[in-house]
């Protein structure tokens, strides 16, 4: 049976918070206008003509090029909301994804709307987020996602289950060695079975988004190795076969064991992370012939699924994720102002539990604000793991330094949770 590659990109942009006083009176409340250095707007501007563009274009191209050739998709809520507010250019951009999934190649997945990290702190809210995600696919791309891919591939066993009993066939994870019995991520993998409590099982019933019963989860481990060398060690030039050829990739992806290999990453890898001028747009242009010249197919997650067995459990006991060396959730949770701030997310989704489905304006305001502000992002700009070495959190981050993000991101949740207290009060 042939390998084949399962290529899937992450398409996410937060919406960042303004430098926020305390002195702000619960009238003003717009917390992701003029932004600092760049406004959001900006910021997507710049990235839509550096990477969402030219690089949509060309998977259109080798759609039609290539018969064979296939990728997938996950795109967060807050992404598709920035291609509706910023509609020069977010409505060309959505118009080729729409194009994409109309070519029939392209799948697109299930997460958070919010890209949050919330099976951490609800469930309820966890479930709601992903059922809202679901909605936008099928409005914009008539696709109903049978596979699911949480937040920065965070996953536990756990996890699996719940994404289970929601009707999903199958899920991405961490190809990280502690959770597979050979080391090898380049197979499908059964999903560990356990038994969730009786609260849990209920809520992921409840939200199911699909009525067909699934006996069993399967799950695509993601080779890091192959894609950090896309997307992290493209253009390096300390060895001798980089910047990469399309060529010596095939090559190494031939010379993997097992089926599939695994091929996730953000989409900003192309003309982003990587700049046009490195050689990535000519390097996937010519991936797929590359690929065929050794009879290396792609595949849909869901083609995946289908068309190869799994083998083995994949089990995590505790969270696993695609971040930093450690492959954990450190790079969220990691120092105490990440944990003071995760715990103020927690306190005010308990506060507004009750209300998740009121059709109050004001009520539905303060929600949607405070569920931009779980993005996972706005944790992760609060890091100190490796601050002094401007890594990658530096690269992500608009702050100066973490404890600025922390200072601004805790005046903004604490300004929110104060026009919560007043509305709740003029409710009541």
């Amino acid at each position: 049976m042939a390998k084949s590659i399962c290529f899937y990109f992450q398409v996410h942009q937060p919406f960042r918070i303004r430098q926020h006083q305390l002195r702000f009176p619960p009238e003003n409340h717009d917390y992701f206008k003029e932004t600092t250095p760049q406004s959001n707007e900006e910021i997507f501007e710049k990235v839509t003509h550096k990477c969402y563009l030219p690089t949509t274009e060309l998977l259109l191209e080798l759609c039609e090029q290539y018969p064979d050739f296939h990728c997938a998709f996950s795109l967060s809520g807050v992404f598709i909301e920035q291609c509706e507010n910023f509609r020069i250019p977010g409505a060309e951009v959505l118009e080729n994804f729409k194009k994409l999934a109309k070519t029939g190649k392209v799948e697109y997945l299930g997460e958070t709307y919010y890209h949050s990290l919330s099976f951490l702190y609800s469930k309820e809210e966890f479930a709601t987020q992903v059922k809202m995600q679901q909605n936008l696919m099928i409005k914009y791309f008539d696709q109903k996602p049978r596979v699911f891919r949480n937040t920065e591939l965070i996953y536990r066993d756990d996890l699996g289950e719940f994404i289970r009993l929601m009707g999903y066939k199958g899920i991405m994870a961490e190809g990280w060695a502690t959770a597979l019995p050979d080391d090898n991520p380049n197979l499908v993998r059964h999903a560990h079975s356990i038994e969730l409590g009786k609260e849990d099982h209920a809520i992921a019933t409840k939200h199911k988004v699909s009525d067909k019963s699934k006996n069993h989860l399967n799950i695509l481990t993601k080779n890091f190795l192959l894609s950090d060398d896309i997307a992290f060690r493209f253009s390096q030039t300390t060895k001798s076969d980089l910047p990469l050829t399309s060529e010596t990739f095939a090559q190494w992806v031939d010379e993997c064991p097992g089926d599939t290999v695994n091929l996730f990453m953000d989409f900003e890898t192309f003309g982003e992370h990587q700049w046009e001028d490195t050689g990535i747009f000519e390097f996937l242009r010519h991936l797929p012939k590359a690929c065929a010249d050794r009879d290396i197919a792609f595949r849909t997650p869901s083609q995946t699924l289908d068309h190869f067995e799994a083998q083995n459990n994949y089990k995590a006991t505790e969270f696993i994720s695609w971040a930093d060396a450690e492959r954990d959730i450190s790079a969220w949770l990691e120092n105490d102002m990440q944990r003071n701030a995760f715990n103020e997310i927690s306190r005010i989704e308990k506060k507004l539990h009750a209300h998740l489905g009121s059709q109050d304006k004001a009520i539905k305001s303060v929600l949607a604000d405070f569920r931009k502000l779980q993005t996972s992002d706005h944790l992760y700009y609060i890091s100190t793991k490796f601050w002094a070495d401007g890594d990658v959190h530096t690269y992500f981050s608009p702050y100066e330094n973490p404890y600025d993000a922390y200072i601004n991101f805790m005046n903004t949740i604490h300004h929110l949770d104060w026009r919560i207290d007043l509305l709740l009060k003029k409710t009541t």
